[in-house]
Order: C-alpha cells, then structure tokens, then sequence
C-alpha cells in the first residue's frame, strides 16, 4: 500500500540525493523471474556488461563504489516462486554485507533471511486526510473545492496508486466529471494502464494469483467478505461469525501479508474501498459465506 511512492519520495529526498549523488538506483523487478534475471536487471541500471549470470558482478561493482542507495521494487513479483525464494534471499543477504550500500526492498511480506535494521518498518497504512490531499492537489493542481476533493478521494480509501491514478484523470476531466464516470466503471475508470502502477485491476489481480493466496485458497472467501463489509471484521468476529472458512485466522494473516487487507487503529482487519469494488465485480462473496455472516448480525440486534 503506497510502497512505490513512498520509495520515490525517498529517492529524490535532499539528504538522499546529497549523500547518493548520481549512485542511487530505482530497480523494478516486474519481469524477473529467477536471481539470475535479477541481478541482470541491476545490472542493467549499472551499465553492466549484460552476461548469463550477473550476481558476482553485482557485488563486486557496489563493493568497490563510492557510497550507494539500490531500491528492488515489486520484490514479491520474483520472490513468489517457491524455487526462486532462497537463492533470491541469499542475493539480498550478500547486499546487505556490503557496508557502503543501502538496500531499499518494496514488497508485500517478510524476507527471513535478510538482516534488516531495526526497528522494522510497519507496514503502510493508508495516508492520512492532509496527506492524501497534498498528493492529489500536486497532480492535478489547486483549481478544485476542498469538498470535490474529499469526494473523490472517499473513492480510493486513501491508497497512493488509487489517488495518483484518480487525480491524473481528474486533472484532465475535473471532478464532477470523474464522479459520475465512477458511477458505472468502478475500479475499470482507472485500469487502462498495461502494468501495476498504471493499472489497479492489474495490481489487484497479480495480489490475487500470488503463491501466498493460491497455497491458501480460502482467503479469497475471507476478502470477499470483506469486500462487502467496509467496517471490517475483528477478531473475535472472525472466530464467532462460524464461517465456513478454514485457519480463518491463518487466512486473515495472508491477506495482511500480501497486501489486500490491513489493520486499523481498532485492530479490526479492513479491505480498501479500491479492493472492495474489484472483489464485489470478479470475486463475490458466495451465499453459503453470507449466511453465517446475517446470522451473526441478526443475533447481535
């Protein structure tokens, strides 16, 4: 949630740039599949001599340079296939021994193997109201009411992708326009891009298929529920609620860890009104999760 433009932010921060110079490097690691394609990929940004293998190389090169600043964005994308993740985080394990590089990663879930500084990050909730404003005003301009505004982005949940996607369209249309197209296309309003940053149905789909959501199917029927609750579920409703879901907790735990449900303040686990819209058009909650779920309430009145 918000990875991407958090990283760039980070990229071109003053202290950043003073300190990197021209050795900061912004790596997306769409297209790899295997180390091997990885570490290609970084060599690419280097100007490395493209080869078969790359990693020692790779090394070698941030061994030997003044101090540098690599950020692997969209790690999950090679780091799902189960035969890639170890040599992947042995890679990483070797760039973090190198004391004069800083290692950025963006990705959804925990890489074991890698001695991160502490304290660990939290993950990204979604920005704040001010927050979200500013983004929106920096891409399409001041020339909008404050409450036009706060409309549109009542639409995006405050997710960065779903309001830098929205603001670009609504610097073109305006909002009114933006609104009333939202009525009838949804989440497809802001999905005609051909990759995850242009494209949320995209990003939402590759969320779907990973590894960590297929080894634990189940998800999906916990996420369609979700979908049409957007005060979400706590804990003690997921255990109550008698769903016929099963490890809901376990399943609960993967939605956090790919990205698609989150935590508020109340410890309730929440789905994003982008994620909402998605799930309700390709991935309805099926009646027999439903019904459970009305009982439940109906027993609480």
């Amino acid at each position: 949630m918000g990875k991407t433009s958090l990283a760039r932010i980070v990229v071109h921060h003053e202290e950043v740039t003073t300190k990197y110079h021209r050795n900061s490097f912004f790596v997306n690691c769409d297209t790899a599949s295997s180390k091997p394609e990885l570490a290609g990929l970084i060599g690419a940004h280097l100007g490395l001599k493209p080869s078969k293998d790359l990693t020692r190389t790779v090394l070698q090169h941030f061994s030997n340079t003044p101090p540098s600043l690599l950020i692997l964005d969209n790690l999950e994308t090679v780091w799902e296939a189960v035969e890639a993740r170890g040599d992947i985080e042995d890679f990483l394990s070797l760039l973090t021994d190198i004391k004069d590089l800083a290692l950025v990663v963006c990705e959804k879930g925990h890489l074991k193997k890698v001695q991160w500084t502490r304290p660990f990050l939290r993950p990204l909730p979604p920005l704040a109201q001010d927050a979200a404003r500013k983004m929106f005003v920096d891409i399409a301009d001041n020339r909008h009411s404050i409450e036009e505004v706060d409309q549109v982005l009542s639409l995006t949940d405050n997710m960065p992708l779903s309001i830098s996607l929205l603001a670009h369209l609504v610097d073109v249309e305006g909002c009114s326009e933006i609104l009333a197209r939202w009525e009838t296309e949804k989440t497809s309003l802001i999905s005609e891009g051909s990759d995850r940053r242009s494209n949320l149905d995209l990003s939402i789909s590759l969320s779907l298929s990973s590894s960590r959501i297929t080894s634990m199917p189940h998800s999906l029927d916990l996420l369609g529920l979700l979908s049409i609750l957007p005060d979400g579920l706590s804990d003690v409703e997921l255990k109550q609620s008698n769903f016929p879901i099963k490890n809901i907790l376990g399943c609960k735990s993967t939605l956090l860890r790919t990205g698609l449900g989150y935590t508020n303040d109340h410890k309730r686990l929440k789905v994003l009104m982008p994620v909402r819209e998605y799930m309700a058009k390709v991935f309805p909650p099926k009646e027999q999760m439903v019904k459970p779920l009305l009982k439940h309430f109906q027993e609480l009145l």
